[in-house]
């Protein structure tokens, strides 16, 4: 980058997980930043998680959105605000204002949510305004606000660091939310009395850092905490003065919790006696206990019943609100707290207000000046697009977010958008598998070019800013929705100057919630000027009009029931809804790879985040494998009663025997069937309305295929074989290939596939009809452009290498498909930042007697950077013989 013109660096925030992390964005005035962590952010210290790391690799322009489009045309604005403002208007004439529903995204800043809420409950007048963040932590909200009154998230990051035992349940830590694995890590290094407890169904990176792991099966986690509870009791370990002060619902909770006994326990969780009984005791005599839970225990039938159990000990044992004590909820987006707080879900309204309460209701229309109010909640987001599929909303607008993708039944939910006869979308990218089925596309503002703020998981308000230009005609969502609003008769009350208005008036709506006894007060911040919005620093709620901001809830009582105390909630153990059948044995898991975000929009531009997992995959266990003979690496179809995927068999021991996990990132952008969520079934929590995300039934089969196949090139491609996996590599692009079929002629099949019939490149190939083998390069000018290898297996070939060679002069190197003997294989990518391979790392760890992570760091650099993969190189050193990909 030498001779680059960078520019002074702009403090902004993360766009990825709700760890929130502090971002330094340096612009090189040509549509690029360098990018590095805040050393001055509380949330991370400078740390960054390789996809942090690798926002600088995703700002290019590349299949962005840059003007308002109607029918797929392109549109002016003007016309496109009036079409959007004149379907709705007229739907809501016609068929009132449920008619028409928002979808909205954590992805949103809080002055955008802001606006889309107070746009929808307070002007259109219905509640059908729900978010991705019902996907996430919708039964983290409806948990918090039945025990303390409020979606409250009592303490801070900093109690992870303080704690005796940090329970992690349900989280993947390492991978989902790498920074505060990496500051638990570093404290349990610091004070190495610390205790971790992994509790998952699966072995994930964060277990390496545990020094107790419990595998329970899947959907047992009520059973689990209400032994805890029992034993609570039953140790005298019930902190009696705060529970009479503080807490109602103890003997009906206990009354539930004793018919979980150890022995009952033990069957219901799969767990041995003897380790339950170990857990339990670790608990009660650790008074500073932390308990961590996340998308485990939120995406379940019962997960508003999992987090009452959670915090039912905390709450029973008075280990709540002080340092180093207290259930914490880790949330998925980087603004789903924001969202939380303006009522972005259906079932809540501004502020931490209820709908229900019509004194609440009373309060924000008075605010707002509006003309009517939402007098009951919306439909939740399983329910919104189901009601979309049989006609009952006739308008909807989605914002920043990919449904089609992300929700269960996602085939059925691609069904509901396109019958809805009217579906406008507002995103940054062109070509998502929801915009293709929009009548109007909105450009949006992406990270980087658009200002407000987010919150994180520990209530830290953090200004996320522009620091680069919006490209062609793109807005930021916020002004979206007041040009609309102004277009259907609204323009004064949504006449904003910018978003440091919007945060004002959200701030001052704060005071009038906090007045009501609730607890999101933001009122400190009413008065703030835009250069003072500007300039604001991280800060964490509340921060009250008088007094000192931030701190921690409940310590002391303080909840927000009308009464004061909270509520221990009588809970039972019940098994996860859909249970495996003789035509569906297995049940399915979903969740979250270390390198990819959601459904890739921003991730899939980054070749080093591709190059980690490149194409969707299945972990299977080995006996289940063994049984459906299934070997390593085979394709494998997966089928359910809604719908059907194709991945990758990762035979392991890591997912429990009669259990599978697929990844949900894989769009039809991006493989041919690898969306995981079109597998799973539209089962909800009857509280939350969170679906059951990690336990539903499947089958899995071997992928009939003819041939398999690894194609690179320098320019982009578009394979159309039964089976597909495209991603980016450095220099080009990459994709794994199969097909029912053999071609008669591969060398035209591979120019087909490349685009080359009339550039000019030349085939150099090697084909073996009889072993049903093919080996083809082509070259242009003297460089290879393009390379296709087909075998009737999987192929085997040194993927790294081969990507390494496209772009270069060597055919032979090429063909080869693998390094001279002077030039070793990487291997698979384990370290991110630094470009590090697995057959690297082990040469290293044998040669030079490697004894460490540490170690590794020191001869490699892998992990020294973001960390991420640390957890990865500690189980490389404790089987360094073993293959990654079967582990």
């Amino acid at each position: 980058m030498d001779g680059v013109p960078f520019s002074a660096p702009v403090r902004t925030a993360c766009p990825y997980c709700g760890v929130g992390c502090g971002v330094l964005a340096t612009p090189n005035g040509m549509g690029g930043a360098l990018i590095s962590g805040d050393r001055a952010h509380p949330a991370n210290f400078g740390r960054l998680c390789s996809k942090g790391a690798a926002l600088g690799e995703t700002l290019d322009l590349e299949g962005r959105l840059l003007e308002p489009r109607i029918g797929g045309r392109r549109a002016h604005w003007g016309e496109a605000i009036e079409l959007v403002a004149e379907r709705f208007r007229s739907a809501i004439a016609t068929h009132g204002p449920d008619s028409v529903a928002f979808y909205v995204s954590g992805q949103l800043l809080t002055e955008d949510y802001y606006v889309a809420n107070k746009l929808m409950k307070g002007f259109i007048g219905s509640a059908n305004i729900d978010t991705n963040s019902r996907l996430c932590m919708a039964s983290t909200v409806a948990g918090q606000r039945r025990a303390f009154g409020t979606d409250t998230v009592p303490g801070s990051y900093e109690d992870l660091e303080t704690a005796d035992l940090v329970v992690l349940v349900g989280s993947n830590l390492a991978w989902c939310h790498p920074v505060l694995y990496q500051r638990l890590a570093a404290a349990k290094q610091a004070r190495p009395g610390m205790k971790v407890v992994n509790i998952d169904p699966r072995r994930t990176a964060t277990a390496e850092l545990a020094d107790m792991e419990l595998r329970l099966a899947p959907g047992s986690d009520v059973a689990l905490f209400n032994g805890l509870l029992n034993w609570i009791e039953a140790e005298g370990a019930i902190d009696a003065e705060f529970v009479l002060r503080h807490v109602a619902g103890l003997p009906a909770a206990i009354a539930k919790a004793r018919r979980m006994d150890t022995e009952t326990a033990a069957r219901a969780t799969g767990l041995s006696a003897q380790d339950l009984q170990a857990f339990w005791r670790l608990w009660i005599r650790s008074e500073r206990v932390v308990t961590v839970f996340s998308q485990g225990v939120n995406q379940s039938s019962q997960g508003t019943d999992k987090v009452g159990a959670i915090i039912n000990c905390h709450l029973a044992t008075g280990r709540i609100g002080r340092p180093g004590m207290g259930p914490l909820s880790v949330t998925g987006q980087p603004n789903a707290m924001g969202g939380r707080e303006v009522g972005g879900l259906a079932n809540t309204l501004a502020a931490h207000l209820d709908i229900e309460n019509a004194g609440h209701r009373a309060a924000v229309q008075d605010f707002w000046r509006s003309p009517v109010i939402c007098t009951e909640p919306g439909l939740k987001a399983v329910d919104l697009f189901q009601a979309c599929a049989d006609g009952r909303i006739k308008a909807l607008w989605i914002m920043s977010t990919n449904p089609a993708v992300s929700l269960p039944q996602a085939d059925d939910v691609a069904a509901a958008i396109r019958a809805c006869p009217f579906v406008v979308v507002s995103d940054a990218m062109a070509d998502t598998d929801t915009t293709r089925l929009a009548q109007v596309l909105l450009p949006a503002a992406a990270w980087g070019e658009k200002s407000g703020t987010v919150t994180n998981s520990e209530r830290r308000i953090t200004r996320q800013r522009a620091f680069l230009p919006l490209p062609g005609e793109a807005r930021p969502d916020w002004r979206h929705l007041c040009d609309v609003a102004a277009a259907m008769g609204w323009g004064e009350a949504f006449d904003y100057s910018g978003p440091a208005e919007i945060f004002r008036e959200h701030a001052a709506l704060s005071a009038l919630a906090a007045d009501l006894g609730r607890d999101f007060d933001i009122s400190g911040l009413a008065g703030i000027d835009d250069v003072a919005y500007d300039r604001l620093e991280p800060i964490q709620w509340p921060v009250p009009a008088e007094g000192d901001p931030g701190g921690r809830f409940y310590a002391e009582g303080g909840f927000h029931h009308a009464d004061g105390q909270a509520r221990m909630v009588a809970v039972e153990h019940r098994a996860p809804v859909s249970a495996p059948t003789a035509a569906y044995p297995l049940r399915l898991n979903t969740g979250r790879v270390r390198d990819h975000w959601h459904t890739m929009t921003r991730t899939a531009k980054s070749p080093r985040l591709s190059a980690h997992i490149a194409e969707p995959f299945v972990e299977i266990h080995a006996r289940d494998a063994a049984g459906l003979g299934i070997e390593a690496a085979e394709l494998v179809t997966l089928e359910s009663p809604h719908g059907r995927a194709v991945a990758r068999a990762l035979v392991t021991d890591r997912t429990p025997e009669g259990s599978v996990f697929m990844p949900m990132h894989w769009t039809a952008i991006w493989s041919s069937e690898g969306r995981a969520d079109a597998l799973v079934g539209a089962v909800v929590d009857p509280i939350s309305g969170q679906p059951e995300s990690k336990a539903y039934p499947v089958r899995v089969e071997r992928f009939e295929a003819a041939w398999h196949g690894f194609a690179v090139a320098v320019e982009a491609f578009a394979p159309t074989t039964a089976y597909w996996a495209l991603a980016r590599s450095t220099g080009g692009w990459r994709a794994e290939l199969a097909g029912a079929e053999a071609p008669a002629d591969w060398t035209g099949f591979a120019e087909a596939l490349f685009g080359l019939e009339d550039a000019g490149a030349r085939p150099v190939s090697v084909v073996d009809s009889g072993r049903g083998t093919a080996r083809i390069a082509f070259v242009a000018d003297g460089r290879v452009v393009a390379a296709f290898f087909a075998a009737p297996e999987p192929v085997e070939v040194a993927r790294a290498h081969v990507v390494e060679q496209i772009g270069e002069v060597g055919v032979a190197a090429m063909l080869a498909g693998r390094p001279s003997i002077d030039r070793p294989d990487p291997g698979a990518l384990v370290c991110s930042c630094f470009g590090v391979g697995v057959n690297t790392i082990r040469a290293a760890i044998e040669e030079q007697g490697l004894a460490d992570v540490e170690a590794i760091g020191r001869a490699l650099r892998a992990g020294t950077n973001c960390g991420s993969c640390r957890p990865e190189l500690a189980r490389l050193l404790a089987r360094p013989k073993a293959s990654l990909a079967a582990e």
